[in-house]
């Protein structure tokens, strides 16, 4: 049988770091306010100029250089994001014309910070049926440019980059010993919209919006749903979750990553966290925090890696993945 099998990762962070301390200077905050709360120490920050699209562009070049592919072989771009440069054409096709791939697939998906497990399940539908022969699934946020910059239990949160990953179909035997994309869990309840939000768009303000949200709901609802997403995603890959290797979560806030560690019993030393450095970037995160494991040596070829997400929506989900 075909599987979807990841052969590269890259991430892109920008250049311009804001530390807590900078943002103490501008919001009634502190370092010790944000450490304490959210294990975050700095985010990055895209400057003036610099869109969605061109984060998710580099990004792609290293997971490209990685997997030993080069855009032209690419014939389907997913792109995860809540921030598009602009309301359409879609990020997906602007990543296509900038990096000079030919003519093929591309769109967007919008599951805000769920967005990356949501898109690499779509793009599975794809590879393992054969539809696609090199595809790129990307997440790349501009989060930044959503916040309230007076409320300081948002703005604190979240940062901007893209990481991204090449998708190629693979042979494999239908076991969970199999290279690829085994199993996964995808949930959604429109119910919970007023928990995490943005308050504005096209057809109902005509403004872009700022992000809002109830951060201890939140926090109630991601320990919970993202606990269960990630048994039966354990379930449909045929694994169980004391094989896993490497545990990739969306990079939230540390408590919520160490909750669901705790909840699920993956040991904390198999848990990759980047929180304290990117911050959250929502559909971005999972794929920065797997590049990272990648570069510093952590993840190797044969591992078998857990990912999961929740955001706004409420949307959540989570995939078990063997390189």
């Amino acid at each position: 049988m075909l599987r979807s099998v990841v052969t590269g990762v890259g991430g892109y962070l920008p250049t311009e770091v804001v530390t807590n301390d900078d943002l103490a200077k501008v919001v009634d905050t502190s370092d010790e306010w944000i450490r304490e709360r959210t294990g975050i120490r700095r985010r990055y920050r895209a400057p003036e100029g610099v869109s969605t699209s061109d984060l998710a562009v580099e990004a792609a070049k290293q997971a490209l250089q990685r997997a030993g592919r080069s855009p032209s072989e690419i014939d389907l771009i997913v792109v995860a994001t809540t921030t598009a440069d602009l309301t359409f054409p879609a990020v997906a096709t602007m990543v296509q014309r900038k990096l000079g791939c030919p003519v093929g697939i591309a769109f967007d998906v919008q599951a805000v910070c769920s967005g990356f497990v949501y898109a690499l399940a779509v793009v599975d539908g794809f590879v393992a049926r054969g539809q696609a022969k090199c595809a790129l699934v990307i997440g790349a946020e501009t989060m930044t440019r959503l916040m309230d910059w007076t409320d300081r239990g948002t703005c604190v949160l979240f940062g901007d980059g893209a990481g991204a990953v090449v998708v190629e179909p693979g042979e494999g035997q239908g076991t969970p010993a199999d290279r690829g994309l085994l199993g996964f869990s995808l949930r959604a309840d429109g119910a919970k919209q007023d928990l995490l939000y943005v308050d504005g768009g096209p057809s109902s303000t005509g403004t872009v919006g700022k992000l809002r949200m109830q951060g201890n709901q939140v926090f109630r609802h991601a320990v919970v749903n993202i606990s269960e997403a990630i048994l039966l995603a354990a379930k449909a890959a045929g694994v169980e979750v004391a094989d896993i290797d490497w545990f990739i979560p969306h990079q939230a806030n540390q408590r919520i990553l160490e909750g669901v560690a705790r909840r699920v019993g993956i040991d904390e030393k198999r848990v990759i966290s980047t929180v304290a450095d990117h911050a959250n970037t929502s559909a971005a995160s999972i794929p920065l925090a797997w590049a990272e494991g990648v570069a510093d040596g952590r993840i190797k070829p044969g591992d078998l890696l857990l990912i999961e997400a929740m955001g706004g929506g409420l949307t959540w989900g989570a995939a078990v993945i063997r390189l």
